[in-house]
C-alpha cells in the first residue's frame, strides 16, 4: 500500500532531476538550472516535513478518561520525575 511519503520519496529525485533537465532544455547552463531543481526537491520536502508532518500528536497517545484531565497527568508526571520516583513503585 503506497501512502503520501512514498509518494514523496520518489518525487524528490524526479523534482530534482526533472526541473534541472527541464530548464536546461529551456536554455540554462546546468549549473544555473542545477539549484532551481534543488529547490523544487526542498519545497517537497517542507511540505512532507511541517505541511503534513508525520509525528503523531503528543497528547493523542494519553487516555483521558482514566486519570482525569491531560494537564493533571503530565504535572504529576513532571512532579514524579522531579521527586525521583519512576510511578512503577508500589503505594505503601
Amino acid at each position: 500500500m503506497t501512502g503520501y511519503y512514498d509518494y514523496v520519496l520518489g518525487l524528490i529525485p524526479a523534482a530534482l532531476i526533472g526541473v534541472t533537465a527541464v530548464l536546461n532544455l529551456v536554455g540554462l547552463s546546468l549549473t544555473a538550472a542545477l539549484p532551481g531543481g534543488a529547490l523544487v526537491a526542498g519545497g517537497v520536502m517542507v511540505h512532507a516535513m511541517f505541511v503534513r508532518n508525520p509525528v503523531a500528536d503528543v497528547r493523542e497517545g494519553i487516555d483521558r478518561s482514566a486519570s482525569g484531565s491531560v494537564g493533571d497527568s503530565l504535572d504529576r508526571a513532571v512532579d514524579r520525575s522531579r521527586t525521583g520516583q519512576s510511578g512503577a513503585e508500589g503505594s505503601d
